[in-house]
């Protein structure tokens, strides 16, 4: 069992940056891959990016490639999104989440665990 908490959204401008953080409760976190989805009003929620329970392999979405890049800390229970050059598109709630398998994947209904989200808000 894992429980996620996030934190680091915010409103910022066109251009700027924000970190975003996950806290994981559990003693086999590191037994998890963790991805950062998104979802914004009206939208399905995406895959953004994703990393291996080693931190060796790290996935994104195309549309945020060389813009955003996910850590983990495993020795803090930790899953970071640092998100740079951010555009209005951008703008969504953003969830953590927790896979009990080594592998990443994009599709939203093979995470079995999920975080509240944190609003990121991104203004032209």
């Amino acid at each position: 069992q894992v429980e996620l908490v996030e934190s680091g959204g915010g409103l910022v401008q066109a251009g700027g940056s924000l970190r975003l953080s996950c806290a994981a409760s559990g003693r086999t976190f590191s037994r998890y891959a963790m991805g950062w989805f998104r979802q914004a009003p009206g939208k399905e929620r995406e895959f953004v990016a994703g990393i291996s329970w080693s931190g060796g392999s790290t996935y994104y979405v195309d549309s945020v490639k060389g813009r955003f890049a996910i850590s983990r800390d495993n020795a803090k229970n930790t899953v970071h999104l640092q998100m740079g050059s951010l555009k209005p598109e951008d703008t969504a709630v953003y969830y953590c989440a927790a896979r009990d398998n080594t592998i990443v994947v994009v599709t939203p209904r093979a995470w079995g665990y999920w975080g509240q989200g944190t609003q990121v808000t991104v203004s032209s």
